[in-house]
């Protein structure tokens, strides 16, 4: 089950769609749906979370916590809407091409894709990239 919270003023026009697209991105990485929770939140709400777990002093977009067992997905990603804004203005796209992507790239993690090399990360955006044009 995908779930969406949101901890600002803010909410998802097109849950279903965004249920649905995730669900289709899950299936074609052949992993299974579990409980996902996206966390939408402030920049604030996001920092502190990353200091606290992660002992990180730093913004950051998105930050996902993964409990899978095996190809089953199960998780918490927590998204500050205003780093995908300021994000979004900065790259020069629309804020919901911004927001897909990072609702994107939370999954891919959980799908056993990672960005910490300049390698690993090509590969992060060429899937995002590709499921992006799917839903956009």
């Amino acid at each position: 089950m995908i779930s969406f919270n949101y901890e600002i003023d803010f909410k998802l026009q097109d849950e279903d769609q965004k249920r649905e697209w995730i669900s289709g991105l899950i299936e074609e990485e052949n992993c299974r749906q579990g409980e996902i929770n996206y966390i939408f939140c402030s920049d604030d709400y996001l920092h502190k979370i990353n200091v606290d777990f992660l002992s990180h002093d730093t913004l950051t977009d998105i930050i996902s916590f993964d409990y899978s067992v095996g190809k089953e997905l199960h998780g918490d990603i927590y998204i500050s809407i205003d780093r995908v804004r300021d994000n979004a203005s900065d790259f020069n796209v629309s804020f919901k091409n911004e927001l897909t992507r990072v609702m994107a790239h939370g999954v891919l993690h959980y799908c056993g894709y990672k960005d910490k090399t300049d390698k690993d990360q090509e590969l992060m955006r060429s899937k995002e990239d590709y499921y992006l044009a799917k839903y956009v």
